[in-house]
């Protein structure tokens, strides 16, 4: 199998979101993302960056913009692919598809934000077309969410569900570290 690493919308404006008071469930999950990162390059696998480009005016998710721009946690380098999405999976709107199977990649590591939008979106449908996903829970930012009938729903609990559910049918949960063995 040939692996690759995608890291998606890891942007400035998640980092504007935590500064805000919106605490994710992994605090840590910049500096995993960082050490797969270094991990990837170490051993020469593709990286794949996808930046999310919010076609509404008011978001601050707009190529061009400051919280469009890479969190020092995820800086592309040089050779490495950006692709720019305008809706929830990274598949959508882009030739991510296309670039994997021209690079022959079977395998994809997920890592990035928002676990229970982004990251789902993009983890089901690398399913749906027949890549073997791996997901490193601990490089996953989640936040917490208003519930549809009133209230919030914790960081905790959502990033719980999102996990058991693509870890039930369409990634095989995993960390950094156990990647890196």
């Amino acid at each position: 199998m040939t692996r690759a690493v995608l890291v998606i919308d890891m942007q400035d404006g998640m980092a504007d979101r935590i500064r805000a008071g919106h605490a994710p469930v992994n605090p840590d999950a910049p500096d995993r993302i960082a050490a797969l990162l270094a991990q990837a390059r170490g051993a020469g696998l593709p990286v794949i960056h996808v930046h999310h480009d919010d076609p509404h005016p008011d978001s601050p998710f707009r190529k061009g913009l400051p919280g469009a721009e890479p969190m020092p946690c995820a800086l592309p380098l040089p050779e490495e692919s950006v692709l720019w999405k305008h809706g929830s999976s990274a598949f959508a709107g882009t030739d991510l598809d296309f670039r994997l199977k021209a690079l022959g990649v079977t395998e994809l590591v997920v890592a990035g934000a928002v676990a229970a939008f982004c990251v789902t979106s993009t983890v089901r449908m690398a399913s749906d077309l027949g890549y073997t996903v791996l997901l490193p829970q601990d490089a996953l930012l989640g936040f917490d969410l208003p519930a549809h009938d009133g209230g919030r729903i914790d960081a905790a609990t959502v990033q719980r569900v999102t996990l058991s559910i693509l870890g039930a049918d369409f990634a095989r949960l995993t960390t950094v570290d156990d990647l890196a063995a």
